[in-house]
């Protein structure tokens, strides 16, 4: 396992990519969705950075340890000691996924909301007793902003016009805290953008993080599904990830990391398995990843985490880097061949991106575009603000936008429809009617029938759930 790979990638003929190939089969590619014209055509997920399918073979791993699954660390049942056996297997296997050294803790959690609001718990007070100084930049998912505001002195940095001017300013912040007695004790960035896929440099920003006595958590939820990364060759401090981005949806996720703040935090929840021994009057609490996995664990989720976790390192790195930039290059140059759209970027000398997209078709509202695809040529992409509003909002896109976003299991074909769709969208217009229903873009009686033997009596409205230009999509593709 290599540390990422901070070069730029080669650069790839924006030619046609109907030829390529996924890299790795995943559940459901032949699944078949209804279109508004009667026709039934293979869904097109271009939706990976949101919720990636499963690999095939997680499914065949969880379907092998589900008869096997029993109560773990506490049970003296053949089943419950081979469950038991399983998960910690699986705990071993996630932290070599990303390099873990050997005294590192991996805590299994629920995705990488719940591992980094569980590091913010955890970040130690000042000599003085304050809240711990956490710097974080304005590029960042909700998840890796929201936890460091609210018990923790955040200071939330603007990033620059380019790389080197956002790495400048890390590190002129950085300088300044130590020089005004008020030193930083984390910086948490991410490996990823989950709008462009742009990334700061990592090992620029360990560098003067570590310079200054800061440690650096990185939001892996883009980054680890599509580049190898190592926590002993980066220098990165912690590590957060979610197995649902990672090509394992069943509920697990990790936080992997340096112990002594772990072993020393506020215990994530208070409940059994946490503990060493309770009475009235004390509490004694474990040590390790035990400390911050109270109740019974998620085993399946982590044996099907650590099932994608063994899949994905036996890919060539290679492979994977040509798989991914091959489609991202040609689905950018293809969305700015075409009249009106406009491709959104951070930083224009961002390096090896991962296959994240966003795009907006001038005259139509984001989650127009988003019903229309799905409605009328079976894509299934992501619309809002993708929970990095102030991102959103600094670039000019506060009305929200589309993100098209590629992973081990796209095949080129899928790229080639959404550009055909969205050219077709600008000259020649959605053929269906379409309105906004309790803020919801939705085709007027619309004919496309639910799947059958679930007990579903139609779709549900996601975008009523909460802010429909916040996390949620418009449109579920």
């Amino acid at each position: 396992m290599t540390a990422v790979a901070e070069q730029a990638s080669p650069t790839y003929a924006p030619a046609r990519v109907d030829d390529v190939a996924p890299v790795l089969p995943v559940v459901g590619a032949s699944t078949l969705v209804p279109l508004v014209d009667g026709r039934s055509v293979p869904y097109a997920n271009l939706d990976v950075a949101a919720s990636a399918p499963a690999l095939e073979a997680v499914e065949e791993r969880v379907t092998r340890v589900l008869p096997l699954y029993a109560s773990v660390h506490r049970g003296a049942g053949h089943l419950s000691q081979v469950s038991t056996a399983l998960y910690e297997q699986a705990r071993t296997t996630i932290g070599a996924f990303v390099g873990a050294r050997e005294d590192d803790v991996v805590v299994i959690t629920r995705n990488t909301t719940d591992s980094l609001n569980l590091l913010a718990g955890c970040v130690p007070a000042d000599a003085a007793g304050h809240p711990g100084r956490v710097l974080v930049l304005d590029v960042e998912h909700h998840a890796n902003l929201l936890p460091w505001q609210r018990d923790l002195d955040a200071t939330v940095l603007t990033g620059g016009a380019s790389v080197a001017a956002t790495v400048a300013a890390v590190r002129d912040e950085l300088a300044d805290g130590v020089e005004t007695g008020a030193p930083y004790a984390l910086v948490a960035i991410t490996g990823a953008s989950n709008v462009t896929g742009e990334a700061l440099p990592v090992a620029a920003v360990v560098e003067a993080a570590h310079a200054a006595g800061a440690r650096v958590v990185l939001d892996g939820a883009q980054l680890v599904p599509h580049r190898p990364f190592s926590l002993a060759e980066s220098g990165v401090d912690y590590v957060a990830f979610s197995g649902h981005k990672t090509y394992a949806p069943f509920g697990a996720g990790a936080l992997v990391g340096r112990r002594d703040w772990l072993d020393a935090g506020t215990p994530y929840l208070a409940g059994g398995g946490a503990v060493k021994r309770v009475r009235v009057t004390e509490t004694l609490w474990h040590d390790g990843p035990a400390r911050h996995e109270a109740g019974s664990p998620n085993v399946i989720g982590a044996v099907a985490l650590a099932a994608a976790a063994e899949a994905l390192s036996a890919v060539d790195p290679l492979t994977l880097a040509w798989h991914e930039a091959t489609l991202r290059a040609r689905l950018v140059a293809g969305l700015e061949d075409i009249d009106r759209v406009r491709v959104v970027r951070a930083w224009d000398d961002a390096v090896d991106p991962v296959g994240v997209v966003t795009f907006t078709v001038t005259g139509y509202d984001p989650g127009l575009v988003a019903a229309y695809l799905s409605a009328e040529h079976g894509i299934g992409v992501r619309d809002g603000r993708f929970c990095a509003h102030p991102l959103l909002g600094r670039l000019g896109f506060d009305a929200g936008a589309v993100r098209a976003s590629v992973g081990v299991g796209t095949p080129g074909s899928d790229v080639e429809r959404l550009l055909t769709a969205v050219r077709a969208l600008v000259e020649v217009g959605p053929q269906a009617q379409y309105d906004v229903v309790d803020g919801l873009w939705v085709v007027v009686g619309d004919p496309r029938p639910v799947p059958q033997g679930l007990g579903l009596t139609g779709l549900l409205a996601t975008a009523a759930l909460g802010d429909p230009t916040g996390c949620t999509p418009l449109v579920a593709g």
